[in-house]
């Protein structure tokens, strides 16, 4: 059960390396090879690279803002629920969806129990993969952002955090993943 009380776990060495706000500063641009990553999917007890994905189907990247299996960032928690829900719409495009998270494996298998979630979501605890795709950070948590990536592994589409606009909206990302045909 969700609960939004339930403060354990939040303050760990993630909470403090994350504590300092930094902007979302991306500079991967457009039409630029995205970085490759190597994380350990919760849902499918699997490990996960990008690269399997290249020359198979294009790939939303979702980072997303989990504080701890109990604490969920509120601008990230109805973005993780609804590409929860419409993610038929990405799978019937044949676009895999892979969330990454910066809570702990044991975290993050309680999120993918509670949420039911159709897709793979990899745990990131040691922030690098955030770090890599630069996505910013604030208060205990790297922020949240979105990157679809081709089938070559090519940058097609990328949404950073801002207060004025948290996460892509589903409708944003399919629109932009139908541009990739």
């Amino acid at each position: 059960m969700l609960t939004s009380t339930d403060f354990s776990g939040l303050i760990n060495p993630r909470f403090f390396q994350n504590f300092m706000p930094v902007p979302a500063t991306n500079s991967l641009a457009l039409g630029q090879a995205t970085p490759e990553f190597d994380l350990p999917d919760i849902k499918n007890a699997r490990r996960v690279k990008l690269s399997d994905y290249r020359n198979d189907r294009p790939v939303l990247l979702a980072f997303t803002r989990i504080f701890t299996e109990k604490q969920y960032c509120p601008f990230c928690f109805p973005h993780i629920k609804a590409l929860n829900e419409q993610y038929q719409e990405f799978s019937d495009r044949q676009v895999e969806i892979l969330m990454i998270t910066s809570t702990d494996e044991q975290q993050s298998k309680k999120v993918v129990e509670d949420l039911g979630l159709q897709f793979p979501l990899l745990s990131d605890s040691s922030c690098k993969t955030f770090r890599r795709y630069q996505t910013g950070q604030a208060l205990g948590a790297p922020l949240p952002a979105q990157f679809l990536i081709d089938r070559q592994g090519i940058l097609r589409y990328k949404h950073l955090f801002s207060f004025l606009d948290h996460n892509a909206s589903v409708e944003t990302l399919l629109s932009a993943i139908d541009q990739l045909s």
